[in-house]
């Protein structure tokens, strides 16, 4: 009987969890789109459409990520607590709509300015929250693939932003910015009504041994400071490749276009592979080998001198995306059990936090040469991984997961 049990089991549980998932993915991608299509061209429509000053546009660009953060670590916390993580999901999906609706119809700086920091940025709960989501069914399913299944979503994302920037540019040129926003709310509404036909509430956990509050909160603070750091390291990575190109090694603006997109095409299937890896190794080995590739990638870059050598690099920076990025989330989220929300709303806020840090290295590297904006994401990539190393190690928390399900069996 008990082993008739251990067997079959695993079988059902894959499936109910599939059920899930799978329209969790499709509401995923939708979300991931959304922004996709209108995250690249904000500057351009503030500048262009409600003729903001540069000043007004770099302030519009740091408050609407400061206040998603804020916004998302409230709600994190919040939907630990009680059994509401599909109601946020709704709500935020609701938000991204309507926010994207009145996006499309005002051009007032200051009415745009309290919509980025109030209905969008409750709309950012969408990324963290969906991710707490996947690994509570997970958990309640008894499954310990959530590794796998949140760096699949990750994917998506990654998907999302191959397709995003074209089909957006096609909407801008054809419609104009208030098609480009219309669509955008669109894909909202499809996520919302994913999220109310297909989705069911999830409790948190009933037993969860919880690490002692400072040991964890030391370790966590060292992760997501060294997620900022190397996040930073790709943004500014990203920010400086199409002036690296064209005037430090003589390339085409477009040859930029061209290593940026092979980049996010070869993150499709590494983020699977790591996935896959996650399942026979630790998480934080995986990273940590993620994070001495990406100080290896930034170096090499530095050192290049054609643009070719950049575009032979990008599997390292493929690499190096998928394992931090694809599985990151994860790993905070071993560091904090119980708590999938809080530990994926502090691994998602480490990204705003690059942006805000990446700027100003921008500007450096603009006066003393943007090889040096390379050389300074070597650093930050280095910082990271020795904030990585220095967290020690730390037995992953819902490891005992499919034990104890298997002890019940």
């Amino acid at each position: 009987m008990a082993s008739g049990i251990s067997v079959e089991a695993p079988v059902g549980v894959a499936g109910r969890a599939g059920r899930t998932l799978v329209p969790l993915g499709v509401m995923f991608f939708f979300v991931g789109l959304s922004t996709a299509v209108v995250g690249p061209f904000v500057s351009l429509f503030l500048s262009s459409e409600v003729h903001a000053g540069p000043v007004r546009v770099g302030a519009f660009l740091v408050a609407g990520p400061l206040a998603m953060v804020a916004s998302s670590s409230v709600l994190g916390r919040l939907s630990d607590r009680r059994p509401i993580r599909r109601r946020l999901l709704l709500s935020a999906a609701l938000a991204g709509c309507a926010g994207s609706i009145a996006t499309a119809f005002v051009r007032e700086y200051w009415v745009l300015f309290a919509l980025t920091v109030s209905v969008t940025a409750v709309s950012g709960a969408l990324f963290p929250q969906s991710f707490a989501y996947a690994r509570e069914v997970l958990q309640q399913r008894g499954s310990a693939r959530a590794a796998m299944a949140i760096s699949t979503l990750r994917m998506l994302f990654s998907v999302a932003w191959v397709a995003g920037p074209p089909v957006a540019a096609f909407l801008v040129q054809a419609g104009g910015f208030r098609v480009l926003y219309l669509t955008a709310a669109v894909m909202y509404a499809v996520a919302a009504a994913v999220v109310l036909l297909r989705l069911d509430e999830v409790s948190p956990p009933a037993h969860v041994e919880r690490p002692p509050a400072g040991k964890a909160g030391v370790a966590v603070l060292l992760v997501v400071v060294a997620f900022a750091l190397m996040q930073g390291a790709g943004v500014l990575g990203v920010q400086a490749m199409s002036l690296y190109l064209s005037r430090v090694l003589h390339g085409q603006v477009r040859d930029a276009g061209l290593v940026l997109g092979l980049c996010a095409a070869l993150e499709i299937p590494l983020m699977l592979g790591f996935g896959a890896l996650s399942t026979r190794f630790p998480l934080r080995r995986l990273i940590i080998l993620g994070s001495a590739i990406g100080a290896l990638y930034y170096a090499l870059v530095t050192l290049a001198a054609h643009s070719w050598q950049v575009a032979a690099l990008q599997l390292l920076n493929a690499s190096f995306v998928a394992a931090v990025q694809g599985l990151g989330i994860s790993y905070v989220q071993e560091l904090l059990p119980g708590e999938p929300g809080r530990a994926a709303t502090l691994a998602g806020n480490a990204f705003p936090i690059a942006a805000i840090l990446a700027g100003p290295l921008l500007g450096l590297a603009a006066d003393f040469g943007y090889r040096y904006a390379y050389a300074a994401s070597t650093l930050l990539c280095l910082g990271g991984l020795a904030l990585l190393l220095a967290t020690g190690r730390r037995r992953p928390a819902d490891r005992g997961t499919s034990e104890v399900v298997a002890a019940a069996g």
